[in-house]
């Protein structure tokens, strides 16, 4: 059983794992978006999350926090003037895994941990399209009537659209031969 195991061990000592998700979130915060395995990107999700929480408060205390986890200015500061602003309005949740397959020397699964873009984008795109549905006037019945009582064309489109009949008699399906017959 797992009684009591706060995190993943990944096969090192302390300090070496320390220092190994020390060096992930440096390369993540600095590109926004790293591959590593599956056990390092979920062991590295939760510190990249508190970074972002941390960095949500804009405090001395915070900053130093964070500096203390990253030991990188350029990274601390990046947090503080740009990722922490990008989730001022979500409450936790600010990473995704992407798994991407098994890598070809050991064969061990392989992610893409990455922060989530900007949700303004979404919303104000969600928000447009629900206006538009809102203002659009729904079609009257005189002009529902009007439009099946128009006439048909008869035979078939001369459209060659792909998915289209082109009007020649189709061959006839080939059975496909069993083993026996083989």
């Amino acid at each position: 059983m797992r009684h009591g195991k706060d995190h993943r061990k990944l096969g090192r000592s302390p300090a070496h794992r320390k220092a190994l998700l020390r060096n992930l979130m440096n390369s993540l915060v600095i590109s926004e978006r790293i591959e590593t395995t599956v056990p390092r990107a979920k062991e590295l999700r939760r510190l990249a999350d508190r970074l972002i929480t941390l960095g949500k408060r804009e405090t001395l205390h915070a900053r130093r926090r964070v500096f203390s986890l990253l030991s990188n200015k350029a990274a601390t500061d990046k947090i503080f003037a740009s990722l922490a602003g990008r989730f001022t309005g979500r409450e936790g949740g600010y990473t995704r895994i992407l798994r991407t397959g098994y890598r070809a020397g050991d064969g061990a699964e392989m992610a893409i941990l990455e922060y989530l873009p900007a949700e303004e984008k979404k919303a104000a795109a969600k928000g447009k399209k629900k206006a538009a549905a809102k203002k659009a006037p729904a079609k009257s019945d005189a002009a529902k009537k009007a439009q099946e009582k128009k006439p048909r064309a008869k035979g078939r489109e001369t459209g060659t659209e792909k998915g289209k009949d082109s009007g020649a008699p189709r061959a006839p399906r080939r059975k496909k031969a069993s083993p026996e017959e083989k």
